[in-house]
Formats: C-alpha cells, structure tokens, sequence
C-alpha cells in the first residue's frame, strides 16, 4: 500500500497576518510627553503664587486679652464701586465702622463706567499709615464680579506702584 502525502500537509504554513498593530512605540512617546508635560507644569507653577488665604472658622485660644483687636479690613466689589469696611478699628475720613454694601460706596466707579484703581491704591496707603502693623485684607465680591475686577483689585490692594507692601495677607469672599 503506498502512502502519498499531499503538498498542503508537506509545505509549512505561513504565519498568518494578525490585525494587531504593535503599540509600545506609541505607549513609550505619550508616557516621555506626560512626564514632560508635568515637569513643565510644575516649574511654571512657581512662577505665578499669590498668597491667598481660605477664610478660617473657629475661635482661637486664650491670650493677653488686653492687645488691641486686629483691624478687619475688608474690600468689597460691588457693580456701583468699592466699599471699604473695617472691624476693630475706625478708617480714616470715617467717625465709625461701617459695613460693605451699605449706602454710597466708599470710592465710586468712574464716569465712564471703570473701577478707580489708583483712587483704591491710594486709600490704602492712607490706610496703612494709621495701621502700620495690619498685612491682612478681605476682598469680597459679588457673584458676577470678572476675574480681571478681581485679579486688579488684590493687586491695588497688596502694593503701590513703586512695589511697597501695603495688604499683601489676600483672603477672598463673597457677600
């Protein structure tokens, strides 16, 4: 009895072509760009810090109860200007403590609608001259408020033009 073999059973197969494409290049550039991307992030971060506080609950503890209280300033943005208010203490052109949103604001907006900045910076270096010691300042802003009104108040509020310190302690609110 003879026994042939067929040529499909003599021939080795060839591989057949899978469908799946190799991704470990791709794996290893995207994992080189992250770690690029969150080096970078990192270094840019320290460029741009502002110290702002989070408003902090709770009392503190016992102490010298004879020191004077500390001088609550508190900047508030309204639509029609600023209102300027303290605790603790009595601003000066004011004969007592006040409350922000009350009545006229304290600096008014310009005739042609723009906050007054430097009529701000200025407040506050009268300010700083009657309480030397305070670092501390609250700015408070309504919910429509644009993050520019803000970013340009805490700056007029934190130093002068000629970069001396007046309220450069931040803490934001909202009223």
């Amino acid at each position: 009895m003879a026994f042939y073999f067929s040529r499909r059973k003599i021939k080795p197969k060839e591989e057949a072509e899978s469908g799946e494409l190799n991704i470990i290049p791709y794996l290893d550039i995207l994992m080189n760009l992250i770690i690029f991307m969150l080096l970078s992030m990192s270094g840019l971060a320290t460029f741009g810090m502002l110290n702002v506080n989070a408003p902090t609950y709770g009392g503190g503890g016992g102490g010298n109860t004879e020191e004077k209280p500390p001088l609550t300033l508190t900047v508030a943005i309204a639509k029609t200007g600023f209102f300027i208010a303290a605790t603790g203490g009595v601003l000066p052109g004011q004969t007592e403590p006040t409350t922000p949103g009350e009545g006229a604001p304290t600096i008014a907006r310009r005739a042609d609608g723009t906050y007054d900045y430097d009529a701000l910076t200025a407040k506050m270096m009268e300010i700083k001259t009657n309480f030397p010691t305070e670092s501390k300042v609250i700015l408070a802003a309504e919910a429509n408020t644009d993050y520019e009104v803000l970013v340009s108040t805490m700056d007029a509020t934190r130093e002068t033009k000629d970069r001396k310190l007046l309220f450069p302690d931040v803490t934001l609110a909202s009223f």
